[in-house]
């Protein structure tokens, strides 16, 4: 049902983090989420890639704008009464655009965002090619995040993508430094092992956010074995994204090539059940109440 978003998403996310290990769907668009929502979720990832795949139909290399996943956020939230934390690339420029970055994102209803070092236009984290800005620069946007938020209980993430251009060590003192910056967390990209996962946990202090992404360079580990190695929040960016692609592909080949969907019924929602999930009998008996005045609301005085 439609609402206004959370009062403070973000304070919400800190009191989740602090019972257990955070397992944080990956979402593109307000129906994933009501899905995602209604399966138990306690908070939700907004992925980039999902919003630009979906959206264009494009990779995600920085061709979706800050304004394009400021109006899918702001959907999203309003179906899923959830803290939402939002890819942001990297800020959609330099520290100026990073301000108007926050601005939107954190009125959009969001818990938070997080920021990359990468060069812009940016590559998918997994894959090879990355280049990465300075740690001058990327502290620069850290701090102008930070100034920028209204809520201080917004989160401001940093991800370093410098495991795979720089080395272990030095996206490790990477990290350090945005957090002495002013970052709330830390999201380290592209790591390929559980024991570079700890020697970022054995270095950091501030909470961390690990990517369980499928097919990249990081091998698959349980929600189970993050809470053993120390990470609060575990995300999944495209694991539904992927599940429903190759669930469209086979529905299209099929429906080609039979010229009939009889044989994709049983693998389909039932238009009830699709009803049921967005809630379209609530929507109805509102509109009736308003228009009968049932819910004994001021009437005219004039």
């Amino acid at each position: 049902m439609l609402q206004l978003p959370l009062a403070s998403p973000g304070a919400r996310l800190k009191e989740l983090i602090a019972k257990d290990t955070l397992i944080m769907p990956g979402v593109f668009n307000a129906i994933s989420a009501v899905s995602a929502h209604k399966s138990g979720a306690e908070a939700l990832y907004l992925s980039g890639a999902g919003i630009t795949n979906t959206n264009l139909g494009v990779p995600d290399i920085a061709l979706a704008t800050q304004t394009e996943f400021a109006q899918v956020a702001s959907y999203v939230t309003q179906v899923a009464p959830l803290p939402v934390i939002s890819d942001a690339d990297t800020g959609f420029g330099q520290s100026l655009n990073v301000m108007r970055t926050v601005i939107e994102m954190e009125r959009s209803g969001l818990a938070g965002i997080h920021l990359e070092d990468q060069v812009n236009p940016k590559r998918c984290g997994h894959l090879d090619g990355k280049s990465v800005i300075s740690a001058d620069d990327m502290a620069g946007k850290i701090r102008a995040a930070v100034d920028s938020k209204r809520d201080p209980s917004f989160w401001i993430i940093a991800r370093t993508d410098a495991r795979g251009v720089e080395g272990l060590e030095a996206a490790i003192e990477r990290a350090k430094r945005y957090v002495d910056s002013g970052a709330s967390g830390i999201f380290p990209e592209g790591l390929t092992t559980e024991e570079e996962f700890a020697a970022f946990r054995s270095a950091i202090e501030a909470p961390l956010m690990a990517n369980m992404t499928e097919f990249g360079k990081t091998p698959i580990i349980s929600a189970a074995r993050f809470k053993e190695l120390g990470y609060e929040m575990v995300i999944y960016p495209m694991t539904a994204f992927r599940v429903m692609l190759k669930a469209i592909d086979e529905c299209y080949t099929e429906l080609l090539r039979t010229g009939t969907q009889e044989g994709i019924l049983p693998r389909m929602r039932t238009r009830a059940e699709l009803y049921e999930a967005i809630e379209y009998e609530a929507y109805d008996a509102k509109d009736r109440r308003w228009a009968t005045d049932e819910g004994g609301g001021m009437k005219d005085q004039g």
